[in-house]
């Protein structure tokens, strides 16, 4: 595999390219592939046999555009499909699950809250790492239902988004929590909405970030970062329309592709 190949990412449609702007910030010079799958989103209420068919799909899409490491940008198809991934193909494939660990470590008051998708909170996988860190502390676990799909439409802002969220924090609020896990890589573009509702002391966190690092530490240990400062390739293919991609990716208009495609 060539240190110079692009870094292949791929979520149920838009969300994830809130992942994708934190690889793209620490790891400037690397070409990327970005698959958004909005045909098919969400994921979050299919079976997992649906899942794993869709991440397979994807994963196969990207490594004939020539990735040299995936990213499953959407916590859905890492709690339920990233083993198989590992399994059937030999590249890296990086996961990204809701920050429990950092928020169970934190919180003061002994109780967070997480709003994710319902593909996520009933996943083995995040059923054991729950149950790892969350022993002493109560978790407030709420399925953000219907929130994909307005984020998906460009609806981050408005009544609709707004009757939601109000819905979904009201039993957070009341049970005090102090920190709010982002399970699904959509729901970050949703922060400022939800830093009106929650109180100040609450601290709301989601993957992005370590995603990033840790792209970057498997990449160093590979010998595969793009090693030469450069300007880089960075292409977005959609199953859908490419309106809401272009609003949500809107200050980087002139540095990045946006192009409709099957796959």
């Amino acid at each position: 595999m060539q240190h110079n190949a692009p870094i292949g990412i791929f979520d149920s449609g838009v969300g994830g390219s809130s992942i994708w702007e934190e690889i793209h910030r620490c790891l400037p010079f690397e070409d990327t592939i970005y698959l958004a799958d909005s045909a098919n989103a969400p994921y979050g209420g299919r079976s997992q046999e649906e899942i794993i068919a869709l991440s397979i799909k994807n994963t196969e899409k990207l490594i004939e555009l020539g990735c040299k490491i995936i990213v499953v940008a959407c916590n859905t198809a890492t709690t339920n499909a990233i083993d198989i991934l590992r399994e059937k193909f030999d590249l890296p494939i990086i996961g990204i699950e809701p920050a429990i660990k950092p928020a169970a470590l934190k919180t003061k008051t002994k109780c967070i809250g997480i709003l994710a998708t319902k593909g996520t909170l009933s996943s083995a996988l995040f059923t054991k790492t729950s149950e790892a860190f969350t022993k002493d502390i109560s978790v407030v676990e709420i399925v953000g239902e219907g929130l994909v799909p307005l984020i998906e439409a460009g609806k981050i802002e408005g009544e609709e988004i707004q009757i939601l969220l109000e819905k979904y924090t009201a039993p957070m609020i009341s049970a005090t929590i102090d920190y709010l896990v982002l399970g699904c890589s959509h729901y970050p573009y949703l922060i400022p909405q939800l830093q009106k509702l929650l109180t100040a002391n609450v601290t709301i966190i989601d993957s992005g970030e370590a995603v990033a690092k840790q792209t970057e530490s498997v990449l160093q240990s590979l010998k595969l970062l793009q090693k030469e400062p450069k300007t880089p390739s960075l292409q977005f293919y959609t199953n859908a329309t490419t309106n809401t991609l272009e609003f949500l990716l809107q200050e980087y208009s002139e540095t990045i592709t946006i192009s409709h495609q099957k796959f």
